[in-house]
C-alpha cells in the first residue's frame, strides 16, 4: 500500500472509529458489535506503527474515552483513568508476558480478575466519607454522577477507616435487573436498552437520582487511584486492602505465577462466563507487584503493566421458522422469532425477541430466512442480521396484523410510539399478563401464584381480574393439575397475607401505565391512602418532583374509570389494605415552615452542614430535597464552588439562599 492509499485508510478508519465511540459513549446506542470496533482499532494502531508521520492528534488511537457530556458538573481526576491495552488470543498474552519480563526480570506474578461490562467509575472519599463519584470521561475529566451513584447500596457511605482515598471500580446492571428493565420498556412501548452496559451508563446519566435507584444498580471496585503511603506493595494487597474498608470486590480473582496459569484462568472462564448473574465480555491482567508496575510505567493512553483479554462475540447461523405475535398486560403487540434450536453462548436459544415491526423492516427479515443470532450481552437472543445472499426464493414476508391475535380489537399506534396496540381493557391476553404481574414479586408477591398457575385458572375462567384471586376456593385450588394439599395450603395463606402488603405493593400490581415501583412507592408516601390518591388532580400530581406530566394524565384517567372504582371497592371488601404502612413524610398542610411541599436542590459545599444533614432537616420541616434544578424546583441553597445547578437555577429565575439564610429558616 503506497502512502497515498495509506493516508486515505487511515482517514476512513478515523471517521468510523469517532462515529462509532459517539455512538458508544455519547448515545450509549453502539450500531456495531465490540468486536468490529476493536477490529478497526487494531487496523488503525497497526497502520500508524508503521506510518508514525501520518498518525495525528485527532486519532481515536490518543483517545482514552469518550467526549464529555454537558448535563454533568465536571471533574478533574486526581490520578488519571488510563484504558487498557487488548489482548484477543494466547498469541497477545504471551506477547504481553514477553514485554513484561523484559522489562523487569523473569519472576512476575499477575492477578487475574474478570473484566465486569459496565461503566467506570472514581470514588473520592475523605476522611473515610464518601464526597465524590465521577465516570470515567476522557480519562483525565469525567462527569460528577455523585447523587447516582449514592443510590448504589453496595458503595458504602462511609468507610471502616476515616481514610482518604480515591478508588476506581466497575459500576454494572446485573443480568435480572436488566431483564426486568427491558420487560418494562417493552410494555410501555419504549426500545430497551440493548445490553447491560448501555442501561448502566444510561442509568447513571439520569439527572433524576431516584431514576438510578430503581435501576437497582451494583458495582465491583478493582483499584486505587493513588495507593502511595498506604503500605500496600502488591495490587493483591490493594485489593484486599478496599474489602478491609468495606468495598465490594470481585472474589473470582486469581492470583497466577506465570502466563500458563494466566491463560488457564482465561480458557476457563470462556465456559462459565453464561453462569454469572452479571455481564463479563474479558479477563483483566495485571502484574501484581506495584515496583514492577512503576518499573514498567505507563503509556500515553495505557499502563504497560495490564492488559484485557476480550471475549469474542459468538454468532451463530439458524433459519427463521416463524414470526409469533404475543400481547402484553399495557396490550403491546411483540413479535417473536422462531428458530431452528441453536446454541448460543452456553443455552439453547429457538426464540428471540424482534421488538417492533420496524424492525423487522429494517433487517429486511422473511420467514425462512437463513439469520445471523447472538445474545446481547451475551443474555438476551436478538437477531443480528440476514444472510440474504442464500435465499432461494422460497422465503415469505411477514405483514402484522391490523387486529389483536387474541381478541380482534383493531390495533393502534400511539403517537411516538412504534409499538401497536390493542386497547381493547377486556383482551384475554391483557387481563393474563396482568393477572401475572399482578402476584409478582415486586407487587402483591403472592408465592406460589405463577405463570402456570394462573393461566389455569384463567383458563379454567376460576378468576377474570385480580379480585377474583381473593374469592378462591381450597376445592377450585384442589381441582388443578399439581396442585395438592400443601401446595393448596401454601398458596391460600400467602394469597391472605398479600392482603396486609403496605399500599405502594398494590398500586404497583394494578398496573397503572408509567407507575412503576419506585413512582408507587412515592405516591402511597404522597397520598397516605387509596382514597386520596384516586381523588387527587393532575396539579397535585405533577407538583410531585417525580410525577411528570405523562404519569399524572395516566394516573387520573386511570382512576377515573368506573371499573377500577368498582374493582378498588371490592378489593377493599376482602380486606385488602388501601393504606401506606411506612413513615409518612411531613405533607404541607400539616406543617407551617417555610419548607412545607417545596422542591429544593443543594448545590456546592455547605461548611457548618454535611448535605445528608442538610437534606434531613429539611425534609423533617416538609420539604423535598431533589438532585437536579428544573421547573419544579422552588428554591436552591448554594454553597461555595456551586456550578451549573446554580447558573441553571438563575437562568429560570429560581430563588437561591446562601447557606446562613438556610441555618437561620431552618432554627426558627
Amino acid at each position: 500500500m503506497d502512502l497515498q492509499l495509506t493516508e486515505q485508510r487511515i482517514n476512513e478508519l478515523k471517521s468510523l472509529l469517532n462515529q462509532y465511540g459517539y455512538e458508544y459513549y455519547v448515545l450509549d446506542k453502539p450500531t456495531v458489535p465490540d468486536l468490529e470496533y476493536d477490529r478497526l482499532m487494531q487496523e488503525l494502531l497497526k497502520l500508524e506503527e508503521k506510518y508514525p508521520e501520518l498518525k495525528t492528534s485527532d486519532s481515536p488511537s490518543e483517545r482514552v474515552g469518550g467526549p464529555i457530556l454537558d448535563l454533568f458538573e465536571k471533574v478533574e481526576h486526581r490520578t488519571p483513568m488510563l484504558s487498557l491495552g487488548n489482548a484477543f488470543n494466547d498469541g497477545d498474552l504471551r506477547d504481553f508476558d514477553r514485554r513484561v519480563r523484559q522489562a523487569v526480570g523473569d519472576t512476575v506474578s499477575y492477578v487475574c480478575e474478570l473484566k465486569i461490562d459496565g461503566l467506570a467509575v472514581s470514588l473520592r472519599y475523605e476522611n473515610g466519607l464518601f464526597l465524590q463519584g465521577a465516570t470515567r470521561g476522557d480519562g483525565t475529566i469525567g462527569e460528577d454522577i455523585t447523587a447516582n451513584l449514592k443510590t448504589i447500596k453496595s458503595i458504602p457511605l462511609r468507610l471502616r477507616e476515616n481514610v482518604s482515598i480515591e478508588v476506581r471500580g466497575e459500576a454494572f446492571m446485573p443480568k435480572r435487573s436488566f431483564e426486568a428493565l427491558n420487560r418494562v420498556k417493552e410494555e410501555n412501548g419504549e426500545e430497551p436498552f440493548a445490553n447491560p452496559r448501555n442501561a448502566a451508563a444510561g442509568s447513571l446519566r439520569q439527572l433524576d437520582p431516584k431514576m438510578a435507584a430503581s435501576r437497582n444498580l451494583d458495582v465491583f471496585l478493582y483499584g486505587i487511584g493513588d495507593i502511595g503511603g498506604l503500605g500496600v506493595t502488591s495490587h493483591g494487597e490493594g485489593l484486599d486492602y478496599l474489602d478491609a474498608l468495606g468495598f465490594k470486590t470481585n472474589k473470582e480473582r486469581r492470583k497466577c505465577s506465570g502466563i500458563d496459569d494466566v491463560i488457564e484462568y482465561v480458557n476457563s472462564w470462556v465456559e462459565k462466563r453464561p453462569h454469572l448473574p452479571y455481564e463479563i465480555d474479558g479477563i483483566v491482567i495485571k502484574v501484581d507487584s506495584l515496583e514492577q508496575q512503576e518499573q514498567l510505567g505507563t503509556t500515553a493512553k495505557s499502563p504497560r503493566w495490564a492488559i484485557a483479554y476480550k471475549f469474542p462475540a459468538e454468532e451463530v447461523v439458524t433459519t427463521l421458522l416463524d414470526i409469533e405475535l404475543s400481547v402484553g398486560r399495557t396490550g403491546v403487540v411483540t413479535p417473536t422469532a422462531i428458530l431452528v434450536p441453536v446454541k448460543v453462548a452456553g443455552t439453547t436459544v429457538q426464540r428471540a425477541s424482534l421488538h417492533n415491526e420496524d424492525l423487522i423492516r429494517e433487517k429486511d427479515l422473511k420467514i425462512g430466512d437463513k439469520v445471523v443470532i447472538k445474545k446481547a450481552g451475551d443474555i438476551i437472543p436478538e437477531v443480528v442480521n440476514v444472510l440474504a445472499e442464500e435465499r432461494t426464493g422460497t422465503e415469505r414476508d411477514f405483514y402484522m396484523p391490523t387486529h389483536c391475535p387474541e381478541c380482534e380489537s383493531e390495533l393502534v399506534r400511539l403517537d411516538g410510539e412504534v409499538a401497536l396496540r390493542c386497547i381493547n381493557p377486556k383482551c384475554p391476553a391483557q387481563i393474563r399478563e396482568g393477572l401475572i404481574h399482578f402476584v409478582s414479586r415486586d407487587a402483591m408477591n403472592i408465592e406460589g401464584l405463577g405463570e402456570r398457575v394462573i393461566s389455569q385458572l384463567f383458563t379454567e375462567k376460576l378468576i377474570a381480574d385480580v379480585a377474583d384471586l381473593y374469592k378462591l376456593t381450597r376445592e377450585q385450588l384442589l381441582a388443578l393439575e399439581r396442585m395438592g394439599e400443601k401446595s393448596v395450603s401454601n398458596l391460600l395463606k400467602a394469597i391472605e397475607a398479600s392482603k396486609s402488603n403496605s399500599l405502594e405493593k398494590l398500586l404497583f400490581g394494578l398496573g397503572i401505565r408509567h407507575v412503576g415501583a419506585k413512582a408507587a412507592k412515592t405516591l402511597a408516601q404522597e397520598f397516605g391512602s387509596m382514597d386520596h390518591l384516586a381523588a387527587a388532580t393532575k396539579e397535585q400530581l405533577i407538583s410531585i418532583n417525580e410525577i411528570g406530566e405523562k404519569m399524572a394524565d395516566s394516573i387520573v384517567t386511570f382512576f377515573e374509570q368506573e371499573e377500577v372504582s368498582s374493582l378498588i371497592k371490592e378489593l377493599s371488601s376482602y380486606g385488602v389494605n388501601m393504606d401506606y404502612k411506612g413513615a409518612k413524610p411531613v405533607l404541607a398542610a400539616e406543617s407551617d415552615s417555610i419548607f412545607a411541599g417545596k422542591t429544593i436542590v443543594l448545590t456546592g459545599k455547605l461548611e457548618k452542614l454535611s448535605r445528608n444533614e442538610a437534606k434531613e432537616k429539611i425534609e423533617a420541616l416538609g420539604g423535598n430535597v431533589a438532585g437536579s434544578v428544573s421547573k419544579k424546583t422552588h428554591l436552591v441553597i448554594a454553597g461555595e464552588e456551586a456550578g451549573s445547578k446554580l447558573s441553571k437555577a438563575q437562568e429560570l429565575g429560581i430563588e437561591v439562599w446562601d447557606e446562613e439564610k438556610l441555618l437561620v429558616e431552618l432554627n426558627k
